[in-house]
């Protein structure tokens, strides 16, 4: 061989090194960005299937927001509560005979009881022992 050739063909042996080289790199990046876009098309996938499903889905109620219990009309009722407002602590159907100025007699604070009762059934006092009425707590 010539001495002018020789040194081409290693230039030309060095550069298909070279070029060898840049395309197994970009072989692997191809490899990696096939593998990031079949990631990515399946999520995408998975989203689209996760939104027929809630589109699918009945519509929900609301959670019912929860309205204070109705009094009853009597005005006893009334009087009863305001006691409660005025004073703290629980009461027993006697304490609140002598608040109200109602007569100590077995019918009026029976009465009353029964009222106290009606009121723990509605919610809005609590009877923590047998007898013995509080307001609730929020």
């Amino acid at each position: 061989m010539d001495a002018q050739v020789t040194p081409l063909l290693e230039r030309i042996d060095a550069r298909e090194r070279e070029l060898g080289t840049a395309a197994e790199q970009l072989r692997t990046q191809i490899d990696e960005l096939t593998t990031r876009m079949r990631e990515l098309h399946e999520e995408m996938e998975n989203l689209a299937v996760t939104r027929k499903t809630l589109l699918a889905l009945p519509p929900t109620a609301p959670e019912p927001t929860e309205e204070p219990p109705a009094l009853p009309a009597h005005p006893a009722y009334q009087q009863i509560l305001g006691t409660f407002a005025e004073t703290s602590g629980p009461k027993r159907a006697r304490d609140l005979c002598q608040a109200l100025d109602l007569p100590l007699t077995a019918k009026s604070i029976e009465s009353t009881r029964h009222k106290l009762k009606r009121l723990v059934s509605l919610g809005v006092l609590a009877e923590t022992e047998p007898g013995l009425f509080t307001q609730r707590r929020p």
